[in-house]
């Protein structure tokens, strides 16, 4: 009888005390922690009214030569969707308009001449770009756009419709005052030209406006 009831006794659970729970919960914590902290330190960016002012006219600087840069390198390339009937748009106009429609008519004219003759030092300077560029940026400065217009994509898009016409229309000037081609031909092929680069032009517009008046938006906010 007494070996029976040494063998059936119950073995007790181990008991844990509220401390080792504590350490087991915080060492399956930390490394989720420091994970967090890491990835933490790598996606904060400090806002850019803390920025030094020599900071945020160095970032201007650059975004601007980056933006201008890449509209370069797109005017010649024909991407999926960037083609109708074999003309692309015309980025650099793209650019001009985002640019001056939120300064005045002679800021706007010196920006649409240096990427004009940007576009002659890639094409050709006979019949220079600089011209038609510079009246778009002239136009557009003219226009005080937030008086009559409400700021958002469809108004930019017209807007870059207009112009982009206007543009090729004083382009095909130039080659009928040269007077070396056929006007018949100059102008037939320019309807053709006028009509795809509006529409790819008004099209893509928004994709160089948004970003760049989003950022000189904040930029001025912070100056004032």
């Amino acid at each position: 009888m007494k070996m029976l009831a040494l063998g059936g006794k119950k073995r007790k659970a181990p008991k844990f005390s509220p401390k080792s729970r504590q350490r087991k919960s915080s060492q399956s914590q930390s490394p989720q922690k420091s994970k967090s902290k890491s990835k933490s330190k790598f996606i904060k960016i400090k806002p850019i009214a803390t920025w030094n002012p020599r900071t945020r006219v160095i970032v201007d600087y650059l975004l601007i030569f980056s933006s201008v840069l890449l509209c370069l390198m797109l005017l010649p390339t024909r991407l999926p969707g960037m083609e109708l009937l074999g003309i692309g748009p015309n980025w650099l106009l793209i650019w001009v308009v985002a640019w001056s429609v939120k300064r005045n008519a002679w800021q706007g004219a010196c920006s649409g001449i240096v990427l004009g003759l940007f576009q002659d030092g890639m094409t050709a300077s006979n019949p220079t770009h600089a011209l038609s560029l510079g009246l778009v940026g002239f136009l557009t400065g003219l226009m005080q756009k937030q008086r009559f217009i409400q700021e958002d994509f469809i108004s930019i898009a017209l807007i870059v419709f207009v112009m982009s016409v206007l543009s090729e229309v004083l382009f095909a000037s130039q080659l009928v005052l040269a007077g070396d081609r056929n006007t018949h031909d100059i102008w037939a092929y320019f309807q053709q030209v006028a009509l795809s680069s509006a529409i790819l032009s008004s099209l893509w517009a928004p994709v160089v406006y948004y970003p760049l008046n989003r950022w000189w938006q904040k930029l001025k906010a912070e100056q004032v």
